[in-house]
């Protein structure tokens, strides 16, 4: 590790607090300059972890940790609290295989107090922690829960301080306001924030008054932050015209304060320690602080990959000639169906970008919906509208659909309505690990009436199935495809629809019958090829639709080929196997049936290729498999 004057020497936070507060600038210096050679050479989410280093020291000096709780919501921006929590030798292998992880988690260290990977849910963590204390009679403990402005927006946020303001709980949120999530924070929430932070009357005499009465350690200071809080509801109402939403929640409102002067914050997080029940400090930070390119496309350093330590410049893989993304296909064709009709709409929560929605947005903008983070409310909006006779492809990444599942069946399905669920991100992805892997979606899709389910194969498969699901309007309809690239390079051929619940035979064979649902056909194919050299000859079938399955298809080749195989980019249970397996037992057939699947547990982070040859989702393993079913 580089030489550094005190992070050398920071392992734990007891070590930080053994440090001058006029010596923490320096130590934030040295953890970002640390952070960003780290990220520059092992990818993961810098920008958000680049605005939170002052937030992070503050609290670790203030606040006896882990012994107080600490909860950072979503997890993108906590590397520097791994760092200086017992990580930082190991940070090296942030996200790799059996390194740690991208988020907090609550089986890697002490320090992380509950594991989070998905956005909105620290103040619900922390409450409960709270409230379970004073039950045991804990009245010393603190509980802080960091969380930013885009996932403020999220429901789950609002239910849980709707609780906390009426329980009195002795709980500190931090609201990290950097003005953007991934994309660019949308809807009344960024509006109200804007209003509290730009108003120069309100900043002005908050901070005479906070700097005039605080600035002298006295006895009874906490009293006269108490009393300061309470009046400020008043001037708060008066100067913002009623802006008061946290107050109204219960919450004693302290803020806005700039985020990265770490010794004006550990002096207000001293005071506000002293403050009990709900509070909640404003801070104001910038995304991507310390990289100038970060600080100015916020949005592209979310998790920019490869890039120059010194200059921030994003390394550039060579894409000459190489597939497209699925999302890229996706972003494309909802464009060329929106040109063709007007009632087509884009919705997606807070991932535009990620999805590839902003195509569309670029010439449709009044017809694409970002409803920021709101998978809830974004499933139940595209119901909705299709009530009205418009026609919503509803973008959701597969591992937050699960947070939709109730809308999902009472407002979509229950009533049949004609959504188009483009359900990005399905099967392992990576780096992110259990909590962004969408392994889930087919087995919890495929137990709901009326839903139909899909998996395109390829590029050309989903364009093919996008416009059918266009074309169809009858029922709900998923179709499900993974990150990443695909196969074909020429993919942009014209499209034309796919007889519903419709499976593909890919190749006649012996014996041996492959089912295949997805992407994973490709891995197939190679095996099958590799396979007839050693004297093998599988067949194989592209299922292509989950639900309905093709029944009339597996009643003829339950003649032919007595061993199955499925194959799919999820979990064994409720998925396609579970489908094959019901198929057979219904109608009394004596094949054999494997499967290709994940098993009944959770698969941590690692490159796919490597989590493919963990899960047996690799030409070799599913070659391995064959030979053996073969022989017996």
């Amino acid at each position: 590790m580089k030489e550094y004057k005190y992070l050398n020497h920071i392992n734990l936070p007891s070590d930080l607090r053994k440090l001058k507060v006029s010596e923490l600038p320096m130590l934030c210096d040295e953890l970002r300059d640390f952070i960003i050679n780290e990220t520059a050479h092992n990818p993961g989410h810098l920008g958000a972890s680049l605005g939170t280093i002052e937030l992070t020291v503050a609290i670790h000096y203030v606040f006896d940790t882990p012994n107080d709780k600490l909860v950072w919501d979503v997890g993108h921006q906590a590397y520097c609290h791994k760092i200086i929590t017992g990580r930082k030798e190991r940070f090296h292998t942030n996200r790799c295989y059996g390194g740690i992880s991208g988020f907090p988690k609550m089986s890697e260290s002490e320090y992380d107090s509950f594991g989070t990977g998905h956005s909105s849910t620290s103040i619900s963590a922390i409450l409960g922690m709270a409230v379970a204390n004073r039950l045991a009679g804990n009245t010393e403990q603190n509980h802080i829960a960091v969380i930013g402005d885009g996932a403020m927006g999220g429901g789950m946020a609002f239910e849980a301080m709707n609780q906390a303001g009426a329980t009195n709980a002795n709980m500190l949120i931090i609201l990290n306001d950097n003005k953007i999530a991934i994309d660019k924070n949308v809807g009344a929430m960024s509006r109200y924030l804007l209003r509290i932070t730009s108003s120069p009357t309100y900043n002005y005499y908050k901070n005479r008054l906070w700097n005039f009465f605080t600035q002298n350690k006295k006895d009874g200071q906490s009293k006269f932050v108490n009393f300061l809080s309470k009046a400020g509801n008043v001037v708060k109402g008066f100067l913002l015209r009623g802006s008061n939403l946290f107050q109204s929640l219960g919450f004693r409102y302290f803020g806005p304060v700039d985020g990265h002067d770490v010794v004006y914050l550990v002096k207000v997080l001293r005071d506000l320690k002293k403050v009990q029940g709900p509070r909640l400090l404003h801070a104001i930070t910038v995304k991507g602080k310390g990289l100038r390119l970060a600080e100015s496309d916020q949005t592209t350093y979310h998790a920019p990959g490869l890039f120059n330590p010194d200059t921030g410049e994003i390394l550039e893989a060579d894409t000459e000639g190489q597939p497209p993304k699925f999302q890229d296909v996706f972003g494309d064709t909802i464009l060329e169906l929106a040109q063709q009709d007007e009632k087509i709409v884009g919705i997606t929560p807070a991932m535009a970008t990620g999805c590839s929605l902003t195509t569309m947005a670029a010439v449709f903008p009044e017809r694409v919906f970002d409803v920021g983070i709101a998978e809830q409310h974004a499933v139940t909006f595209s119901a909705g509208m299709a009530t009205q006779g418009y026609i919503p492809f509803c973008n959701i990444y597969s591992s937050f659909l699960q947070r939709a599942y109730d809308q999902i069946i009472h407002d979509v399905a229950l009533q049949d309505l004609p959504v188009i669920f483009c359900i990005d991100r399905g099967g392992l992805v990576g780096e992110d690990g259990a909590t962004h892997h969408g392994v889930f979606d087919l087995a919890f899709l495929r137990s709901v009436p009326n839903m139909i389910i899909a998996s395109p194969r390829n590029e050309i498969e989903l364009r093919n199935l996008m416009f059918t699901a266009y074309r169809h309007r009858e029922h709900p309809f998923a179709i499900r495809y993974p990150r990443g690239r695909g196969m074909l390079t020429d993919w942009k051929k014209e499209m034309h629809t796919v007889e519903i619940g419709r499976a593909e035979m890919l190749q006649e064979g012996e014996k041996v019958l492959f089912l295949s649902l997805g992407p994973l056909a490709n891995n197939v194919q190679k095996v099958i090829a590799q396979l007839e050299t050693e004297g093998l000859h599988p067949a194989h079938v592209d299922m292509r639709f989950l639900k309905p399955l093709d029944e009339n298809m597996l009643q003829e080749l339950s003649k032919r080929y007595p061993v199955w195989i499925t194959v799919e980019d999820g979990v064994k249970k409720g998925g396609l196997y579970s489908a094959v397996s019901e198929f057979l037992e219904d109608n009394h057939y004596a094949n054999r049936l494997y499967a290709v699947a994940i098993g009944d547990t959770f698969v941590e982070h690692g490159k796919v290729s490597k989590l493919h040859e963990q899960c047996g989702f690799d030409a070799e393993s599913i070659a391995a498999l064959a030979r053996q079913v073969a022989a017996n």
